[in-house]
């Protein structure tokens, strides 16, 4: 069997990456059962570590410098009650009244019940309904965060509450432990497998990208739970570790299989195959996979602990999904050796076409020709897609947005129904009072909620043990996801309570559902500040990469136009409510303030990927031949069916997210999804060949005082020998 070529060996060693890279795909492939001892110790090292760090993840979201953040903190401080978890527990019954004699009698003992279960400090009574229909109970815990036995205890106090005709519903983190839901996972792994196998042809090729992204996710989200020790890492950061893990994991291993059989099929060893497999799709993965890293750390700039602490988490298994593409997977193959291409379900071999009898090839081919014509028609569709995204509201959707037979959605329902819509979203109002004599601010700050429109009822004032702090909840007229709700907050912090501590050292401040409003303003003061952040350390990265000016200055264009049209979609689905019957919402819902910023960061990532993979093609043609046209039709006709299949791969990862009762899932899911669909098709396969064709030789620019500075780096195995920007050699090689 052939091995390397001596001119290709000799290429790929002279890029210290490329020649490492190549001896660590080359002794992997050679020692696949040392690799594989290596993950399993390391894999059994990490769990064991996660086990003995203790960390858990917190659903805890601070906002530090905001006015709702330092009235929570002070209600941490000052009112001992307000520590540990709490969870309103909602009672209902249709029939009759709660404070009948029969029903009675149920309510006393399911507060009894309570009171007596797992770690509860404390079971306030709240009000009855003026019908008479719906009472709650708030019952405090002496934890940090609900586990199954908390749940467990209410489970069986919900269960006792129905043989005496009275219904109990579960709110907040406590009613989400009745969500945990694996189907979404796995239909995304059974979409990508059908994907593969369709791909490779093969069901050994198959289940290699498989495997390396499944051990990925595990070592990974192992490695997340270690970071939990040390960071506050929200639960929800476990979802879009999932989601982008299995997305990257498979992707990145999909390019390398890729490439790996080209070389076996043209004739190389097992080990040469996955030692130049690695150096050139292997470090084209380390790129791509940096860049996602790059735009997700990018995150700290949100200021927001929380947000932070989940773009470390996905970083952690973005850089595990690596690391497991360029060891692991090689000695895999080196494991499958020449069979990889066994238990094959359609044609044996493999045929090569030329680039102009490929159907990608030939559109290439086309639009290159029509560069113009069809660079308009693509950036029309996508400016039309994009337009809903400049109305995009930022809020947060409340638990009317849930499927209506979660527990959560029916306790939603009965509390606005009985105690008004803005019951669910009540506004704390906290009056610190250093001195005696500025207690008469509390009486004024009580008076101004009760004679504001905006404010259906307020409680009376409860002071601390010291004396030198109020508390008020104001509950608004309209839903906690309500526009005019957010209106109401900047109403009174403007408008009526400066007035009611004028001459005094009272301080007023607002928390609550007025930390939504902080948590947008946060997000929307740092946006700009991000994306320039992100889109700059892109474009650096991929100038050393591609050694062009206007490469990586068209990505970002496009990337951030892709990632514009994708805010689009969600507006259409989630706020004006096009088609969202379909994925299992009947109401709409703003945007959840997180969601702009995580999916920046990982769709501008994801989408420099595929820039990588793609452009690294169309260099490598354009090096060998310097027709710029040609090396965009061979570019585009070599990438396309693994670009599509990866595509696939991460709509589908993302798309069976959907498929889940919780809003904010199907936020992320239809949005990663919609993005990643824009990007494989209308920049891709459309806008890439046609900028490329209508710049030409243009695209490979780059100022020789640049070049010389610049390291340089072989993504392709041609050698970094032959400069990119020497564009008039290529065109003289042409034209010889």
């Amino acid at each position: 069997m052939a091995t390397v070529p001596h001119t290709q060996r000799a290429s790929l060693q002279e890029d210290p990456l490329s020649a490492f890279l190549f001896r660590l795909g080359r002794s992997s492939a050679r020692h696949p059962f040392r690799v594989l001892g290596v993950w399993i110790v390391a894999a059994i090292a990490i769990v064991a570590l996660q086990g003995g760090a203790g960390g858990q993840f917190e659903n805890r979201f601070r906002v530090p410098g905001v006015e709702s953040q330092h009235a929570a903190d002070v209600l941490n401080e000052r009112f001992p009650s307000h520590g540990g978890q709490s969870s309103r527990i909602v009672l209902h019954t249709d029939h009759g009244r709660l404070d009948d004699t029969d029903h009675a009698a149920t309510v006393r003992l399911v507060r009894d019940q309570l009171m007596s279960s797992h770690d509860v400090a404390g079971v306030a009574p709240g009000a009855i309904s003026p019908n008479g229909k719906t009472s709650y109970v708030d019952v405090a815990y002496a934890v940090d965060k609900f586990t199954a036995t908390q749940f467990d205890d209410a489970t069986r106090v919900t269960d006792n509450a129905r043989r005496g005709g009275v219904s109990v519903e579960l709110t907040g983190e406590l009613a989400q432990l009745a969500q945990q839901d694996p189907s979404s996972e796995l239909i995304g792994v059974g979409v990508a497998i059908l994907v593969l196998l369709i791909a490779f042809g093969s069901v050994v090729a198959m289940g290699l990208p498989i495997i390396t992204a499944l051990v990925g996710i595990f070592v990974g989200a192992s490695a997340v739970g270690v970071l939990s020790a040390v960071m506050d890492v929200p639960e929800f950061s476990l979802i879009l570790c999932m989601m982008i893990g299995l997305g990257v994991g498979i992707d990145y291993a999909l390019f390398i299989v890729t490439r790996h059989r080209q070389h076996l099929h043209d004739g190389m060893s097992v080990e040469d195959a996955a030692g130049t497999a690695n150096a050139t799709a292997g470090q084209a993965v380390l790129f791509a996979g940096c860049t996602v890293v790059i735009a997700i750390l990018g995150l700290f700039l949100a200021g927001l602990p929380a947000i932070s602490a989940m773009g470390v988490s996905v970083a952690l298994v973005v850089t595990v999904a690596m690391a497991a593409a360029v060891t692991l997977l090689p000695g895999l193959l080196g494991l499958a050796g020449t069979k990889i291409d066994k238990l094959s379900i359609h044609r044996k071999g493999h045929v090569s076409k030329p680039a102009d009898e490929t159907l990608s090839g030939r559109w290439a081919h086309h639009v290159g020709s029509h560069p113009i014509r069809y660079a308009v028609v693509g950036l029309t569709v996508l400016g039309a897609i994009a337009v809903p995204s400049l109305s995009m509201r930022i809020g947060t959707p409340d638990d009317g947005n849930a499927a209506a037979h979660t527990t959560q959605r029916i306790a939603y329902d009965h509390l606005a129904a009985g105690f008004g819509r803005g019951f669910n979203g009540p506004i704390q109002v906290v009056v610190e009072v250093p001195s005696p004599s500025d207690r008469s601010a509390v009486d004024r700050v009580h008076q101004a909620l009760r004679s504001d429109p905006g404010v259906a009822d307020v409680t009376p004032p409860v002071s601390n043990p010291a004396g030198d702090t109020a508390l008020l909840t104001a509950n608004p007229t309209t839903a906690p996801q309500d526009e005019r709700t957010d209106r109401l907050v900047r109403h009174l912090r403007t408008d009526v309570l400066p007035a009611t501590v004028i001459g005094t050292e009272a301080r007023v401040s607002l928390t609550g559902q007025a930390m939504v409003t902080d948590v947008a303003d946060r997000i929307t003061d740092r946006l700009p500040l991000f994306i320039a952040a992100v889109v700059a350390m892109s474009f650096i990265l991929l100038l050393i990469v591609f050694r062009s000016i206007l490469v990586p200055l068209k990505a970002a264009l496009m990337n951030l136009l892709s990632i514009a049209a994708a805010y689009g979609v969600l507006v259409a689905v989630f706020q004006w409510g096009w088609g969202n019957e379909l994925i299992g919402l009947h109401t709409t819902m703003p945007i959840n303030p997180m969601l702009p910023l995580i999916m920046f960061a990982i769709l501008f990532g994801l989408s420099m990927d595929y820039e990588v993979f793609l452009l690294s093609r169309v260099r490598e043609e354009y090096v060998a031949t310097g027709d710029n046209h040609e090396s965009v039709v061979r570019g585009l006709s070599s990438s396309a069916r693994v670009i599509t299949s990866a595509a696939l791969i991460m709509i589908s990862v993302f798309g069976a997210f959907v498929l889940g009762d919780d809003p904010n899932g199907k936020l992320f899911g239809v949005g990663l999804a919609a993005a990643v669909f824009i990007d494989a098709t209308l920049v891709r396969m459309l806008l890439v060949p046609t900028t490329m064709s209508l710049l030409g030789r243009a695209n490979w620019w780059l100022p020789a005082w640049l070049d010389r500075i610049l390291p340089h780096l072989d993504l392709d195995g041609t050698g970094t020998d032959t400069p990119v920007v020497d564009v008039e050699t290529a065109r003289e090689r042409t034209a010889a």
